[in-house]
């Protein structure tokens, strides 16, 4: 299956992106947000053996594709008669023309109580630097980055932020993957401690960025010593 999705605004295309990483679908991604993404998405038939939960994963990201102003949809279909044995192979198409409303909210504001809990606390801290939520799309070789946070000082200095809470080690080496393609020199990373990096064998000594680690909660007071 083939999405384009043309000349959205950025929060949208965030929209997007988070429900593809949440049905866990195999994508590539080219594209950026001034100009607009073209969006592969691999089958059933692409796995090792087909499988009906990911082709209802796929249906579940048309209600999501329905948060995007403007795209359009094209997919090769393979179906068998359950009599005969045989298969045919469809096409199907769709767009923002279609007159379909998804079910979907528009998403949460905080992905995690983590972000939440950091969030509320910067902003009882005494400082010049504001916190954005998710502004920033960073195109990556086939993928896209989107930073949790965006850190703005008066005087022009800007810094990313990318929280790695709790996940498994599958996901980290793809999340590290990303950084060390993204050729991103103001990006910060605060990786969880508990995440037991060596154990699951995820490098992160080689990683061109500025780390800080914490335990169960990510301190505002930490972040700022970095940026300072």
């Amino acid at each position: 299956m083939t999405l384009n999705a043309h000349r959205n605004v950025p929060g949208e295309y965030k929209i997007l992106f988070r429900y593809l990483k949440l049905f866990g679908l195999m994508t590539y991604i080219e594209g950026d947000a001034d100009h607009g993404f073209t969006i592969t998405i691999d089958g059933p038939t692409s796995l090792f053996k087909p499988s009906t939960r990911y082709g209802l994963a796929i249906a579940k990201l048309l209600p999501a594709l329905l948060h995007v102003t403007k795209w359009s949809l094209t997919a090769t279909l393979q179906t068998r008669d359950p009599y005969t044995g045989t298969t045919k192979t469809g096409r199907f198409s769709l767009n923002d023309h279609c007159g379909l409303v998804t079910h979907y909210p528009p998403g949460k504001t905080y992905d995690s109580m983590l972000e939440a809990s950091f969030a509320n606390r910067w902003d009882s801290l005494k400082t010049d630097w504001v916190l954005e939520r998710e502004v920033d799309l960073i195109p990556l070789p086939g993928s896209v980055m989107i930073p949790d946070f965006r850190l703005v000082h008066p005087d022009g200095r800007t810094y990313l932020l990318e929280i790695v809470g709790y996940w498994h080690p599958a996901y980290l080496q793809r999340k590290f993957s990303q950084v060390r393609r993204s050729d991103c020199d103001n990006l910060i990373l605060a990786i969880s401690e508990r995440l037991n990096l060596e154990k699951s064998g995820v490098r992160v000594k080689d990683l061109p960025t500025k780390i800080i680690w914490f335990k169960d909660k990510l301190s505002p007071k930490a972040v700022l010593e970095a940026l300072d």
